[in-house]
């Protein structure tokens, strides 16, 4: 690293040091009310946390830079000796037909030798409807009579009936791509070498955790109209922070596609079933057994991620107990067996779920003030130019310089103040032994109803108040008192700016499409007037495809609701169907049309469904487009949704006018 930035981070570091003692030491209202007092004392504690987990990232950043520990993907040649491995799809009431495509995915999976590959079907139901699936794939179907102990229990269940080297699991919707085991096992096979060869200096590998990945896109990119220029949110910790902590051999497990060592499961008594996040605790036990974990960058599956409102939230409500119910059961404090950069990630993790009651703080702070002249930072204004600002901007310059191209340090912010008002007094009550009743797995199916709308609602007020706020807080006021003033109309107008885009979060967004559709180039042909036409995709999708002819003279021409009938090449697989034109656009060689398909043949189906799932949907983002500025995406909302409006009251006249 060159030493301009090197310097950067170090006063980032020092001058955010500085001023957080200054903070403590001279700034807090010691006489003030009992309220104003506690506030003070929450923001103080809030600011000191934010800072810490800021250091934290930066420290681990740097520690790879230095250290090079980017993993390097091994290699494996399809004629290698390999371990077995139990593929366990878990299910619970799942449709069938979301399973069938993660089954049907699996048996297209690549593997040296594909008779040590044991595909299973763990269904906690009994559905005779899932048995029958298993054995249309003629996989292995291990059925449990009852719900006992969630996911973990039939996980645990079927582990008892299987003993194969290797495991991976599978939540119901969660696709490998037919890299999948080529992808991930290598690390094991590599380190089974490496134990052989320098047992010394080589820990044992427990699990390798891949990258969770979505093909539709999130609440956040779908109802914000920037499914093209922002990561789904969960991308972030996946292929961000998880890759950071598995460089220091501590990568925490997510819950689906992950390969493990079977002895590391055994080892710490299978899955923990007295937690909801069976996966976070799982994971921390294998390292406190002195196994390492590795997160791998590179996406070798992908799931569908629930875009209404209800879902989301409820989602986050049970990872946020969970984690902290399994913070406490590990005693990641105090624990002896947790080694010191393990607790740090895991301290780390448990400090995440608080964020969303310190992003309520900072934004209730500056309100107070600006209403209510409650004042819970006692400081001058140029004093606090002097401590804060310095530290404010170093610090945060060098986040952005850190940051990925997957998110950057204000979409963290937006994504905390949505969650916020819905995940603070769960974290609040699961710490102090308050925990909830029941807890469902989530649904990924789209139900929108009117309550959907109930959830704005604490957005909506905390956003009025801002807005009162900064009209309040500045009326009236002239040359130094703007200046003076400047400090607490900055704060308000960053909450009001994250709060715009929570008030468009929450308002639902329709959906057309009943499947999503995948950006596919291949190759086919149509039967037209006895002759085969060739075409290439646009996209695919499940219920059909666009494709473009492709013709050495003029193409013919397909009218809309004909019938047709093709071809589709998928690898040196050929897939029939019968087509229906259902739209046409585009002029010249431009011109493309949209079918809906009918694949009769199980055969031609299943290569289908793998041609669809078989790589990442390009047509969600990967990577946040860093040219679109926070107040471009809040601008495009805007006119959006006014144009929404028009249409909706354009609509409604033209119908009084009938």
């Amino acid at each position: 690293m060159e030493i301009k930035k090197k310097v950067q981070y170090f006063l980032a570091i020092f001058l955010t040091g500085i001023y957080l003692i200054w903070r403590i030491f001279f700034t807090i209202p010691w006489t003030a009310s009992f309220f104003t007092l506690l506030f003070a004392l929450l923001l103080v504690t809030s600011e000191l946390l934010s800072s810490l987990t800021a250091f934290l990232l930066i420290i681990f950043r740097l520690m790879r830079d230095k250290s090079d520990k980017k993993i390097e993907e091994p290699k494996l040649a399809l004629n290698d000796p390999v371990p077995s491995i139990d593929v366990i799809i878990v299910t619970h009431n799942e449709e069938v037909e979301l399973l069938r495509k993660t089954v049907n995915a699996s048996k297209f999976m690549e593997y040296p030798d594909p008779k040590l590959v044991n595909i299973v079907i763990a269904d906690d139901g009994n559905r005779p409807e899932v048995k029958a699936l298993a054995d249309e794939y003629k996989v292995q179907y291990i059925g449990m009579e009852d719900n006992k102990d969630a996911k973990a229990g039939n996980i645990n269940n079927a582990l008892r009936q299987l003993h194969s080297t290797l495991l991976t699991v599978f939540d119901a919707d969660m696709i490998p791509f037919s890299n999948y085991l080529m992808a991930s096992v290598p690390y094991f096979t590599k380190n089974f070498t490496d134990l052989k060869n320098d047992p010394d200096n080589t820990d044992p590998l427990g699990f390798v955790q891949t990258p969770q990945s979505f093909y539709n896109a999130d609440i956040f990119q779908f109802n914000l109209f920037l499914e093209n220029s922002v990561v789904n949110e969960q991308d972030y910790f996946s292929r961000d922070i998880n890759v950071l902590n598995g460089a220091n051999g501590h990568a925490l497990f997510t819950g689906s596609n992950a390969v493990f060592l079977r002895e590391s499961v055994d080892n710490v008594g299978l899955f923990p079933t007295d937690t909801i996040t069976e996966d976070f605790e799982l994971g921390t036990r294998i390292n406190s057994a002195g196994y390492i974990s590795l997160a791998t960058e590179v996406v070798v599956s992908s799931g569908i991620t629930p875009v209404d409102i209800k879902s989301v939230i409820k989602q986050r409500v049970r990872w946020a107990r969970g984690v902290i119910r399994s913070c406490k059961n590990m005693h990641i404090f105090t624990n002896p067996k947790i080694t010191f950069l393990n607790r740090i990630i895991l301290i780390n993790t448990w400090l995440y779920w608080w964020s969303f009651f310190r992003r309520l703080i900072f934004i209730i702070a500056p309100i107070l003030y600006a209403l209510f002249h409650i004042q819970v930072v006692n400081a001058d204004f140029w004093l606090l130019m002097i401590f804060w600002a310095p530290g404010y901007f170093f610090l945060h310059r060098v986040l952005g310089d850190t940051s990925t191209n997957i998110r950057n340090e204000r979409w963290g912010e937006i994504q905390e103040t949505f969650f916020a008002p819905y995940i603070f007094l769960p974290v609040i009550l699961e710490t102090i032994g308050i925990r909830a009743k029941k807890f469902k797995v989530t649904d990924k199916k789209v139900n929108f109803s009117w309550k959907d709308k109930l959830y704005s609602i604490p957005y909506l007020i905390l956003w009025g108040l801002t807005l009162v706020s900064i009209i309040v807080f500045n009326y009236g006021k002239w040359g130094s008192e703007i200046l003076y003033g400047s400090v607490i109309t900055f704060w308000l107008l960053m909450h009001f700016i994250n709060l715009s885009f929570c008030v468009f979060i929450s308002m639902k967004r329709n959906i057309h499409r009943k499947s999503e559709r995948f950006m596919r180039k291949a190759n086919g042909k149509i039967k037209y007037n006895g002759e085969w036409i060739s075409f290439r995709t646009r996209d695919v999708s499940d219920a059909g495809l666009s494709m473009e002819l492709r013709t050495e003279g003029p193409s013919p021409v397909l009218e809309r609701g004909q019938k047709i009938e093709g071809i589709l090449y998928h690898k040196s697989y050929q897939i029939h169907f019968d087509g229906l034109v259902m739209r046409a656009s585009g002029q010249g060689s431009e011109k493309w049309y949209g079918l809906l398909n009918e694949i009769k043949d199980k055969e031609d189906r299943n290569h289908y469904l793998e041609l669809i799932y078989d790589g990442q949907n390009k047509f969600v983002a990967a990577e946040q487009d860093n040219w679109l500025t926070t107040l471009d995406e809040l601008n495009l909302n805007i006119i959006f949704h006014l144009k929404e409006f028009e249409r909706i009251v354009m609509k409604k006249f033209s119908k009084n006018g009938r």
